[in-house]
């Protein structure tokens, strides 16, 4: 089985969920847990932040759990070209429940969007983050799709992250679980990637039939986790 590609994609998220309050960004930075640097890049990088959806079981019907209680969407209009992942991971530990962003840029020809997120474990204390994944840039009139099919918000939850992700969520898995197997495929990918390199500059024929076994065997450890 490949990798699973990542898709690009915007959701039509649902109007009975609509939020739409803009957050002032000195929220994000005002209780001292944001480095001086990281408040430079939210006062360079963004224009505005909008708390746009409310995906709660008092919105769209769903039930929610601990793990799971709401999901919110953000979207964050860029002043520059971006908006860097130090700005989304401080908002991310700022806010108590899961979150996927809309990244806005204006550029003056076509408005694009992207769609990122990080996979998002609730638990005492700071939210633990996997890495951030995200689809391209789209054009802002992309055509929305539907959200996924799902009967809980936990379910529904690694169902909106599956196109961002290079992995396929597994029958009743739990975040936890997708977020540790995401970890996995990404230190195997970068040991991949070097035993790859090594291949390519190894001038003895015995080592590199060595590298070639280890590079084989770590490849299939990969697609086991895929």
């Amino acid at each position: 089985m490949g990798a699973a590609p990542m898709t690009d994609i915007l959701y039509r998220w649902p109007e009975a969920a609509k939020f739409g309050r803009r957050v002032p960004k000195e929220k994000f930075y005002e209780h001292g847990t944001v480095n001086t640097a990281v408040r430079e890049k939210f006062i360079n990088e963004v224009q505005r932040a909008t708390w746009a959806y409310k995906l709660a079981e008092a919105t769209i019907n769903l039930p929610s759990t601990p793990a799971v209680p709401e999901i919110q969407v953000f979207t964050i209009d860029a002043k520059t070209d971006d908006v860097s992942e130090a700005v989304l991971g401080a908002i991310d530990k700022a806010i108590p429940f899961p979150i996927i962003f809309e990244i806005a840029r204006h550029r003056a020809d076509q408005p694009e969007v992207r769609m990122v997120a990080a996979h998002k474990q609730l638990g005492a204390g700071t939210p633990k983050l996997s890495p951030y994944y995200s689809t391209g840039w789209q054009p802002e009139d992309t055509l929305r799709q539907a959200l996924p099919t799902a009967i809980t918000l936990p379910t529904l939850y690694p169902a909106l992250l599956q196109p961002l992700t290079p992995i396929t969520a597994r029958p009743g898995e739990e975040m936890s679980d997708v977020a540790d197997r995401l970890a996995t495929v990404r230190k195997l990918e970068r040991e991949v990637a070097s035993l790859e390199r090594k291949l390519r500059t190894e001038p003895q024929l015995n080592r590199k039939v060595e590298l070639r076994r280890t590079l084989k065997t770590k490849q299939h450890e990969l697609e086991q986790q895929r």
